[in-house]
């Protein structure tokens, strides 16, 4: 197994078992709902922006595979003290760059560590799983109420 194949399975599994910013969060201006109908994944993505338009806060709850709960604990996290327009380009980076259409190994990018789940990309039946969380974010950015990974 390679070093990155092993971190990737520790970073997913440490998220997975103690999710950051796993709460509701009472006080947020947007927030959406995210489903995966395939696997059952469900979530809800809760933002606090302010008036300048940086996320003061952003929180998950819901249910899901392990690849969705640590990419949406990961994105929390990351995104937290972004601005909104940042937060966009992290969206498309990220979409991109699991369908594989995107490489941030070569291509300049806001990622971080979020480049990690770029291996999700050789298994098409979890791309979804691990998009989820930034559909959802959209949705709620969007002040959507709801959105599916079947839209």
């Amino acid at each position: 197994m390679s070093y990155q194949s092993e971190l990737y399975q520790q970073v997913i599994l440490d998220h997975n078992k103690n999710p950051r910013n796993f709460r509701e969060l009472t006080d947020g201006t947007h927030s959406c709902d995210g489903k995966n109908p395939l696997c059952g994944d469900e979530m809800t993505i809760y933002l606090n922006i302010n008036d300048d338009g940086i996320i003061d806060d952003i929180s998950f709850q819901g249910s899901g595979c392990a690849i969705s709960k640590s990419s949406t604990s990961m994105m929390t996290t990351n995104l937290k003290g972004k601005s909104v327009d940042e937060a966009r380009v992290m969206f498309e980076e990220f979409h991109k760059m699991i369908l594989g259409e995107f490489d941030p190994e070569t291509q300049e990018h806001h990622l971080g560590k979020l480049t990690i789940f770029m291996g999700v990309r050789e298994f098409p039946s979890r791309t979804k799983c691990a998009t989820l969380p930034w559909h959802t974010l959209a949705c709620a950015l969007d002040k959507k109420q709801e959105t599916s990974t079947e839209d």
